[in-house]
C-alpha cells in the first residue's frame, strides 16, 4: 500500500470516531437527563475507574494503556462538559 492508501483508511477510520463520538454524546446526554431527574452527580469516578480499567484491560496495543487512559479521559471530561450543559435548564 502507499501512503495515499494509508492515509484514505486513516480518513475512513476517522469519520468513523467521529460518528461514534457523537453517538456515545448523544447517550451520556440521555444519562445525564435521567441522572437530574434522580439528582445524582453527573461526575461518577468509580464509573470512570471501571471504564478505564476495562479499556486498559481490553487493549491489544499498540498504543500503551496510558494513552489509551488519557484518550478516554478527554472523551468522558467532554461527555460530561455536554452533559452539564445540556441538562442545565432541565
Amino acid at each position: 500500500m502507499t501512503i495515499d492508501d494509508y492515509r484514505k483508511a486513516i480518513n475512513k477510520l476517522d469519520n468513523e470516531l467521529l460518528r461514534i463520538f457523537n453517538e456515545r454524546a448523544e447517550l451520556a446526554l440521555k444519562i445525564g437527563k435521567i441522572k437530574k431527574g434522580l439528582g445524582i452527580p453527573v461526575y461518577d469516578p468509580e464509573r470512570e475507574k471501571k471504564i478505564f480499567e476495562t479499556m486498559t484491560t481490553n487493549n491489544p496495543g499498540p498504543l500503551e494503556n496510558e494513552a489509551i487512559v488519557r484518550l478516554f479521559e478527554r472523551v468522558i471530561d467532554e461527555s460530561r462538559r455536554l452533559e452539564r450543559i445540556r441538562t442545565k435548564g432541565i
